[in-house]
């Protein structure tokens, strides 16, 4: 396949730019999540478990949900080098909820080449789910 035309290059990448992703996450996502990670914690599976726990449900992986951040990065930077990730996770994502990533580009490195990108997550009702911030090296 010829990405030539969606390759990003150090002067395509600028301070504002801002790229989305939303999916709703489905109790499939979470099966495939755990057979692909072997992330077995009972709060992500097992329904009777979490009942007990403050979440009072099962809630997706926090690395599951982080995932589509992985998406906005790609978007912001396409063709380039994920280099660091820092993540808070604010609120619980349960299954059926509606998450949208969010990067925005809000500063670039020269001396590094590297682009800072503000990463965010939100559910439906627009709360804020996980921050963080990304780096990408552009080559």
């Amino acid at each position: 396949m010829d990405y030539s035309k969606k390759i990003k290059h150090w002067d395509d990448i600028h301070v504002g730019d801002v790229e989305t992703f939303t999916k709703t996450m489905t109790s499939t996502d979470v099966v495939l999540w755990v057979g692909l990670t072997g992330d077995m914690n009972p709060v992500h599976i097992d329904h009777e478990y979490a009942a007990t726990t403050r979440f009072k449900d099962v809630i997706v992986p926090g690395l599951m949900v982080a995932g589509l951040i992985s998406t906005v990065m790609t978007q912001s930077t396409f063709g380039n080098v994920y280099s660091g990730q820092t993540l808070k996770f604010l609120k619980p994502v349960y299954v059926g909820d509606t998450i949208t990533a969010v990067a925005t580009v809000i500063d670039k490195l020269e001396e590094k080449h590297r682009a800072v990108i503000k990463t965010e997550c939100y559910n439906q009702r627009d709360e804020l789910v996980i921050v963080g911030e990304g780096q990408e090296y552009i080559m």
